[in-house]
């Protein structure tokens, strides 16, 4: 499984394992974007990301309205789904989520926990659960 980097809420970096569906993915989307830095630059500038504005304007054109879809409602419900799943432990998702630890004494001894054996298991899960919801067709496929 390969990995990227995701950036914290304290503007650290996270690694973040992918596996092979996202890998694909990415591959069809450099066809597009080429070696850009970013996978999605700014409009405005190849030297900077898009912004959750820009995905949540996104999402209102395909017709979905702030109380339906926002990016961070989909962060959430990744959360609530894999916590729900019972399969993992709640330190290796919230660090997957680039969360840090509300409690500072505890966060002094977790900072470094990575997970990663876990994480990379989980991810592996969760693109699976993704495949099987959508054969399900428990997911709609968004067109433009």
């Amino acid at each position: 499984m390969a990995h990227t980097r995701q950036k914290d809420e304290d503007e650290t970096t996270t690694p973040v394992p992918l596996p092979h569906q996202a890998l694909a993915i990415l591959r069809d989307l450099q066809q597009i974007t080429g070696r850009s830095k970013y996978l999605f630059p700014s409009v405005r500038s190849w030297h900077r990301p898009i912004s959750d504005n820009t995905l949540n304007a996104a999402l209102r054109r395909l017709g979905y309205d702030k109380t339906e879809l926002t990016i961070h409602g989909l962060r959430s419900t990744a959360s609530t789904l894999l916590n729900e799943s019972g399969k993992w432990h709640a330190d290796a998702i919230e660090r997957q989520l680039a969360h840090q630890e509300a409690n500072e004494i505890r966060g002094a001894y977790t900072h470094a926990a990575e997970f990663w054996q876990e994480r990379v298991r989980m991810m592996r899960w969760w693109a699976d659960e993704l495949d099987r919801m959508k054969e399900l067709g428990r997911v709609i496929k968004m067109s433009a």
